[in-house]
């Protein structure tokens, strides 16, 4: 990366950033490399160990530098974070040093580790097979495969479109000649009733997957990846609401038909009196 970018966070540099990429900090961002390293700053992310978000602090047993610049030149610094439930829980992160540049060259639990809990509620809308394809592009961008994960998330993507289709073919005045000669984005607008209302308005994702797996350098994959990803994780999301309010309705209907029945079942009774 450039110096002309702005320095990632303390939370950033371990938690998302991938092995082996590099960030040079520029000399008037000596403060947040300080803070990289030294900042008792709590950092609120997911504890393996007790399986839960957790909040941690900086484990530290020497005394913190003041000096601003007391990170740089050439070494290895480690970053170890204790999770404020149980001591015992610890996050650890090796970085290398030459002059002002940092690269992150060791860590413990994995990125993948790290950054899969967030997304484990999305398996009650996903099929076994996306979901684990979906923990697999998070893996891969976590390890700085970036055209490898944008594979696995353009498959979920037509598979989401493809599921909407099997539905709608069934529909009343289907164009299914349209829908089979269509680009991806037409076909998408053909599904609007079967499709979250996020997709369809954002449906020029597909192009950059597309792109991203054709054209893009793995490094313009895994700086499109985060804004890809979440825009899957929007789609998921109208699916978790929209699977809740289905829920919802049918225990409405459940409890409204018991009391029904049990009103009708008590006047009954007053009348057979």
């Amino acid at each position: 990366m450039t110096a002309q970018t702005p320095p990632p966070t303390k939370k950033e540099f371990c938690i998302a950033y991938p092995l082996y990429e590099e960030f040079t900090f520029a000399e008037e961002d000596d403060e947040a490399g300080w803070d990289l390293f030294f900042s008792r700053e709590p950092i609120d992310t997911y504890c393996p160990g007790c399986n839960a978000q957790s909040i941690f602090h900086l484990h530290i047993t020497a005394d913190i530098p003041r000096d601003l610049d007391a990170w740089v030149g050439s070494k290895r610094l480690a970053v170890v974070l204790k999770c404020s439930r149980d001591a015992a829980h610890k996050l650890f992160f090796l970085f290398n040093i030459e002059g002002r540049t940092v690269q992150k060259i060791g860590q413990y639990p994995s990125l993948a580790d790290l950054n899969t809990y967030d997304v484990r509620l999305y398996s009650a809308v996903l099929s076994k097979g996306d979901f684990r394809e979906f923990t697999k592009a998070i893996g891969l961008a976590a390890h700085g495969v970036g055209v490898g994960s944008f594979v696995y998330l353009r498959r979920i993507f037509e598979n989401l479109v493809n599921a909407a289709y099997q539905i709608a073919k069934n529909d009343s005045g289907w164009d299914d000649d349209a829908y089979q000669n269509g680009r991806m984005a037409e076909r998408i607008q053909l599904l609007a009733g079967h499709l979250p209302e996020f997709l369809v308005e954002n449906r020029s994702m597909y192009k950059i997957l597309s792109q991203g797996i054709h054209e893009l350098t793995e490094n313009e994959c895994l700086a499109a990846f985060p804004v890809v990803k979440m825009g899957i994780e929007l789609v998921l999301d109208e699916k978790l609401a929209a699977a809740a309010k289905q829920r919802k309705l049918e225990q409405a209907a459940k409890a409204i038909h018991g009391l029904v029945s049990r009103a009708s079942a008590e006047a009954r009774s007053g009348t057979a009196e």
